[in-house]
């Protein structure tokens, strides 16, 4: 090999799964001192998943990492499944000081400092949950003619949309989303995304994708049956998100399409179209009709690992 060849350790975790080939694989590199953002980006092409992870030493000692995240086409702030495999590979490679039954950990993004609870069990880590910051409700779509765009968009009659009695609104916990309601789970499921509609009515309405819902699902202990589309970013149809999840659990407990408490437990099914069955446990605590905490986790297994030669 040339000495002008660089090697680098990584690995592939399946995220929001038990079982292998399920939940939503990202790709992990511990130990990216040294990258330049070119090579970051091309790697991260060269891997071809939905993201992958750079970890750097962290900047701030309260935190325990800095991670920076890649899609095929580009570095995004925030994410959901990439951080919850991470953690896992990393406590799994005895890199992180792990104690039973839960060690809370933080690390840096570029939007800033967030925990990490790493549950752990005879000494294997049986979850990962991650903390995300409050909501935003960044604007809903009202007009019949743009809802007939978005229902285009998605490959649906308009009465998909117009009778159900939730918005189509966009909403935040790191990374603006544009989540829309759907009547039944046959709708859903017979979607086909028009990629050019759906990047034009992102880039108009400030969203990185499109998070369709239904409360009709495929499994009995569900709460929501979903799907992701954000080929913007390089992935036409994501098989689990994170972020995404975050964003929809606030959706459900603003809009009072789930039985909301104090403490609201939502389970979100996805991946079934495109056969990576994904379970996300989200998590939303309120307090005076205001949302004051989102978390989001689910289980990871190590699916892969390898060297990269460049």
């Amino acid at each position: 090999m040339s000495p002008n060849r660089r090697s680098l350790k990584f690995y592939q975790a399946d995220v929001f799964t038990d079982l292998p080939f399920g939940g939503n694989p990202v790709a992990v590199f511990p130990d990216a001192v040294g990258l330049s953002d070119e090579e970051l980006q091309h790697i991260a092409r060269e891997m071809n998943l939905s993201e992958t992870v750079f970890v750097f030493p962290p900047s701030n000692q309260a935190t325990v990492a800095r991670l920076r995240i890649f899609t095929p086409l580009k570095e995004i702030p925030f994410a959901g499944h990439p951080v919850l495999g991470t953690f896992f590979v990393l406590g799994t490679l005895g890199l992180l000081p792990l104690k039973e039954p839960v060690t809370v950990l933080w690390h840096e993004c570029a939007i800033g400092m967030f925990p990490v609870e790493i549950h752990v069990h005879q000494r294997e880590i049986s979850k990962v949950v991650m903390s995300q910051p409050k909501p935003e409700f960044l604007g809903k779509v009202e007009s019949v003619g743009e809802l007939h765009e978005v229902a285009q968009a998605l490959g649906l009659a308009r009465n998909h949309l117009l009778d159900v009695k939730y918005p189509v609104e966009v909403v935040s916990t790191g990374l603006p989303v544009m989540i829309v309601p759907i009547r039944t789970l046959t709708a859903v499921r017979s979607i086909v995304p028009n990629v050019m509609m759906i990047n034009d009515l992102c880039a108009r309405f400030g969203a990185n994708g499109i998070m369709v819902f239904t409360t009709v699902t495929v499994e009995e202990l569900s709460t929501v049956h979903t799907r992701f589309f954000c080929p913007s970013l390089g992935v036409l149809e994501d098989p689990a998100t994170g972020s995404a999840s975050g964003a929809l659990g606030c959706y459900l407990v603003q809009n009072g399409a789930v039985e909301v408490g104090p403490s609201t437990q939502i389970v979100a099914e996805q991946g079934y179209e495109i056969d990576r069955p994904s379970r996300i446990r989200i998590h939303i605590e309120s307090d005076d009709d205001a949302i004051q905490e989102v978390k989001v986790g689910g289980h990871v297994m190590m699916i892969a690992e390898g060297t990269l030669t460049f």
